[in-house]
C-alpha cells in the first residue's frame, strides 16, 4: 500500500513506546517473517498492526482498568480514520490489534500471525528478561511471571511453526531459569 508513511509510523511508535516499543515491534515483524513463510497475507496490514498494536499501553493513551488491546484498538481506529486507507484495510488492521492476545483460530491469518508472534516474544530468553526487567527489585515476581507465561502462552499459539519455535524457546527458558535458581541458591 503506497499511502503508508512508514517513517511516520516508526517515528511515532518509537516516540510513544520508546526503545522498548519499537524493538518489540521489530522482533514481532522478524517473527512474522519466520512463522508466516509460505503463507499468503496482507503484509501492509500486518506491518501497520504490529506498530500500532500496543499504542493503547503507552503513556499518552493508557487507561487504568482498560485492557491495552481494547485501548490500542480505539487509539488505532482514531489514527486510521485520519488516513486514506480503504475500510477493508482498516478493519483488518483493527482486527489484528483487538485480538493480538487471543488464541482463537477463527481470525484472519494476519491476526493469527500477530498474536502468535506476540506470544513468542514472551517466551525464551527475551521473555524471561522482559519479565525480570519489569520487576528489577522484585526478582521473584519476574521469575514467577516468566514461569506463568511459559505455561500459558504455548496453548494460545495457532500455527505449527509457532508451536515449534515455542518448544525451542521453552527449552531456553528452562535452562535459564534453572541456572538462575542454582546460582541464586533460591534467594531471589
Amino acid at each position: 500500500m503506497d499511502n503508508i508513511n512508514k517513517d511516520e509510523i516508526i517515528r511515532l511508535t518509537e516516540e510513544y513506546g520508546k526503545q522498548w516499543g519499537i524493538n518489540h515491534t521489530r522482533r514481532l515483524l522478524d517473527l512474522i517473517e519466520v512463522i508466516g513463510k509460505g503463507l499468503e497475507f496482507n503484509q501492509d496490514a500486518i506491518w501497520l498492526a504490529a506498530h500500532l498494536h500496543d499504542w493503547g499501553a503507552y503513556a499518552p493513551w493508557k487507561q487504568e482498568g482498560i485492557d491495552h488491546a481494547v485501548r490500542s484498538k480505539e487509539v488505532a481506529s482514531d489514527f486510521l480514520e485520519k488516513r486514506d486507507y480503504s475500510q477493508e484495510f482498516k478493519d483488518l488492521v483493527l482486527e489484528c490489534i483487538e485480538y493480538h492476545h487471543s488464541g482463537d483460530p477463527n481470525r484472519s491469518i494476519e491476526a493469527i500471525l500477530l498474536s502468535d508472534a506476540d506470544g513468542l516474544d514472551f517466551l525464551g530468553v527475551v521473555g524471561v528478561l522482559r519479565d525480570i526487567s519489569k520487576n528489577p527489585r522484585e526478582l521473584r515476581k519476574g521469575y514467577e511471571s516468566a514461569k506463568k507465561r511459559k505455561e500459558k502462552v504455548p496453548a494460545m499459539l495457532c500455527l505449527e511453526k509457532s508451536r515449534e519455535l515455542a518448544a525451542e524457546r521453552i527449552k531456553q527458558m528452562d535452562e535459564l531459569l534453572s541456572t538462575f535458581e542454582k546460582d541464586s541458591f533460591g534467594y531471589f
